[in-house]
């Protein structure tokens, strides 16, 4: 399978925890839709202490896995929204 491209968007989304509003990444996304996956190498700032989990909240929102063949989070759907 392909990897994802190196380069990626240049379009940036903040990504906010659903239940205590904390600003959890600043990433470079691709297309319109939903959050489904972040590239661990397409996260601009990464404001949490511990993988997957709300600095402020304690929430697991993620999980990590490894999707064509390069690390990712795989998000909980309703753990996180994007502005």
């Amino acid at each position: 399978m392909a990897k994802p491209n190196s380069k990626g968007p240049t379009r940036t989304v903040d990504i906010y925890c659903t239940k205590c509003k904390a600003q959890l990444f600043k990433y470079r996304k691709g297309g319109k839709g939903a959050l489904v996956k972040c590239f661990k190498e397409r996260i601009v700032d990464d404001l949490t202490t511990t993988p997957c989990v709300c600095p402020q909240c304690e929430t697991t929102f993620a999980r990590e896995t490894l999707i064509r063949g390069t690390p990712a989070y795989k998000m909980i759907g309703g753990k996180v929204t994007m502005k």
